[in-house]
């Protein structure tokens, strides 16, 4: 075994006891918890090392670098995960190689996101971006649409072709009455995803929680926890 595929063993052993004993103390079953590592800036050969190591779900959060690691690891049984803000003129090549689409916060990107999706023959899941800190602006400091604009975001995907509605994602926010309260927050979250069921009983995905919060996450009920930094190491500085 290489250093490296020592290394990612190790740390996604880790996180593994991390997400089992989280899911314990949750009273949930372990399988009920979807870990989805993020591998931004790491390269195509800590992907496939994370594949022979039993990892099925990969995120990526720009596709300048998603689009070419995806192409080099197309040979491998992965599901990819979009989850970084998202431009109308990417939509195209995200769509070329994304299964999950986690950060739709606006109806112009619902549009791209059917139109591509119909052009290449896919069908795309996708997860409506929740901003806790959603100000008079209905938008969140990282992306995401405030809770009042979740439903008719959530309809329009549902009836998008192409598209197909799962569940919601959020990121613990940073600023606003949540900040600093990981727990508050995706239990919110959990409240919303209970709403959204109520009209789309089978948008049951509810991702949410990182290296630093996943526990809270589980805690609250999130079906996926996005984890990076905790299984391929402090990431490089970019530019």
């Amino acid at each position: 075994m290489t250093d490296r595929k020592t290394q990612l063993a190790g740390n996604l052993a880790q996180v593994e006891q991390r997400i089992a004993a989280a899911c314990a103390a949750a009273g949930r079953g372990r399988e009920e918890v979807t870990l989805i590592v993020v591998t931004k800036t790491y390269p195509a050969s800590d992907v496939r090392i994370l594949s022979e190591l039993g990892v099925r779900h990969v995120a990526e959060n720009r596709d300048q670098d998603a689009a070419p690691k995806a192409a080099a690891c197309a040979d491998l049984p992965l599901k990819w995960h979009f989850v970084g803000q998202l431009q109308t003129n990417k939509v195209r090549s995200v769509v070329g190689y994304a299964d999950f689409v986690q950060s739709v916060d606006r109806s112009r990107l619902v549009g791209a996101l059917s139109k591509e999706a119909e052009r290449a023959g896919r069908e795309v899941g996708c997860l409506v971006q929740v901003a806790l800190d959603a100000g008079a602006s209905g938008r969140g400091e990282r992306g995401g649409v405030g809770p009042d604009g979740i439903e008719e975001l959530a309809d329009l995907v549902a009836r998008a072709p192409g598209l197909r509605l799962d569940g919601l994602m959020t990121v613990a926010p940073l600023t606003g009455p949540y900040a600093g309260r990981e727990q508050a927050a995706f239990g919110r979250l959990m409240d919303l995803s209970t709403d959204l069921r109520r009209a789309h009983p089978a948008a049951t995905m509810v991702s949410a929680g990182m290296s630093a919060d996943l526990e809270q996450a589980v805690a609250a009920g999130a079906t996926h926890v996005r984890v990076g930094t905790a299984v391929l190491g402090v990431r490089p500085r970019l530019g």
